[in-house]
C-alpha cells in the first residue's frame, strides 16, 4: 500500500500527524489532559518534592548521597530487596505457570473456580494476609502442630521473621499478577496447533515443551516483570513477616521517616529505590519489549 493508501484509510487518518501547539488545543488533546493533569499532580509532583528534600537540608548538600555510599547498611538493603525480589518472581512463576495452564486446559466451569480462588486475595488488604501468616507460620502455628502431630518434626520450625517467611507471604499477595498475564496469552494460543502436533506423533510433553511453552514465553515475560517491580517497593510483608536479616529498601525509608524523622535521608532512599525501578524497567524494555511487558508481543492466532 502505498503513502496515498495510508492517508485515505479512516484509521489512519484520524490520529494526529504530530503533537504540536495545534494538537494540544484540538478536541482530541481533552481527553489526555484530565490524565495528564492527575499524573502530574500525583506522581511528578511528590517525587520532583522527595528529591528536593534528598538534596537541601536545609541548604545544597550531598550529604545524604555520600552517606549512601559509604554506609553498607544501604547497599545490603538494596541487595536484600533485590535478592527477595527475584526469589518471589521465581516462585510466582512457579505456582502461576501450571495454575495458569490447568486453568486454560480446563472445563469452563472449573476455569470459574480456579480464577475466583485467584481473585480472592484480593478482597482482604495485604496487612490482614501478612497478620494471617503470623498465625499459620508461627512457633505454635497451624503448620507446626500440624507437622508436629503427624510426627514428621520433634519441634517446631522456624518458619517466621527469615527469608522463607517473607517469600511465603509476598508470593501469596503478588500471584494473581503473575497468573493473569500468564492466563492472558495462554488464551490467545490456538489449540489447533497443539493438535496438529499430537497428530503428527509427538508426545503431550513433547507438545507442550515445542509449541505451546513458546508461544506463552510472552506472557512469562510479562508476569515476571510486573511482579518483580512490585516486588521491590513492598514494605508491609517483608516488615511483619522477616528479621533483621531481611531489611528491605522500603523498610529502611519507612524507619527513617517516621522513628528517626530524618526526612533527608528517607527522601534520599526512596530516589533510590525510584531510580531503581526506573533502571529496573527500562531494562525490561530494551531486553523484552513493551510489547511483551503488556503480555501481547506474539499472538498465536
Amino acid at each position: 500500500m502505498d503513502g496515498k493508501g495510508l492517508a485515505a484509510s479512516p484509521g489512519l487518518a484520524a490520529l494526529p500527524r504530530g503533537v504540536g501547539p495545534r494538537y494540544w488545543s484540538s478536541r482530541e488533546a481533552l481527553l489526555i489532559w484530565p490524565a495528564l493533569g492527575f499524573y502530574l499532580l500525583l506522581y511528578l509532583y511528590p517525587l520532583s518534592r522527595l528529591l528536593v528534600w534528598s538534596l537541601f537540608d536545609p541548604d545544597l548538600t550531598l550529604r545524604n548521597y555520600q552517606q549512601l555510599v559509604t554506609e553498607p547498611v544501604y547497599f545490603k538493603a538494596l541487595r536484600n530487596t533485590l535478592e527477595i525480589s527475584l526469589w518471589v518472581t521465581l516462585g510466582c512463576l512457579a505456582l502461576g505457570y501450571p495454575l495458569a495452564y490447568l486453568a486454560v486446559t480446563t472445563k469452563p466451569r472449573t476455569r470459574i473456580v480456579l480464577l475466583g480462588l485467584v481473585l480472592v486475595p484480593f478482597w482482604t488488604s495485604v496487612l490482614v494476609r501478612s497478620f494471617g501468616w503470623l498465625v499459620i507460620l508461627g512457633t505454635n502455628g497451624l503448620v507446626n502442630r500440624s507437622l508436629i502431630a503427624t510426627g514428621l518434626i520433634g519441634s517446631p520450625l522456624k518458619l517466621l521473621y527469615n527469608l522463607l517467611g517473607v517469600e511465603i507471604g509476598m508470593v501469596h499477595v503478588l500471584l494473581p499478577f503473575m497468573v493473569f498475564p500468564l492466563y492472558g496469552v495462554m488464551t490467545q494460543i490456538d489449540p489447533g496447533l497443539l493438535r496438529a502436533g499430537r497428530s503428527l506423533g509427538a508426545s503431550p510433553w513433547r507438545t507442550f515443551r515445542h509449541i505451546f511453552l513458546p508461544l506463552s514465553l510472552p506472557g512469562v515475560a510479562a508476569g515476571c516483570a510486573l511482579v518483580f517491580l512490585m516486588a521491590v517497593g513492598f514494605y508491609i510483608t517483608p516488615a511483619l513477616l522477616g528479621g533483621p536479616q531481611q531489611i528491605t529498601l522500603a523498610t529502611l525509608i519507612e524507619m527513617q521517616v517516621s522513628d528517626m524523622l530524618n526526612w533527608g535521608l528517607g527522601s534520599t532512599l526512596s530516589v533510590l529505590l525510584v531510580g531503581t525501578v526506573a533502571v529496573l524497567f527500562v531494562l525490561f524494555s530494551a531486553a523484552l519489549g513493551l510489547d511483551r511487558l503488556m503480555g501481547t508481543g506474539a499472538r498465536a492466532r
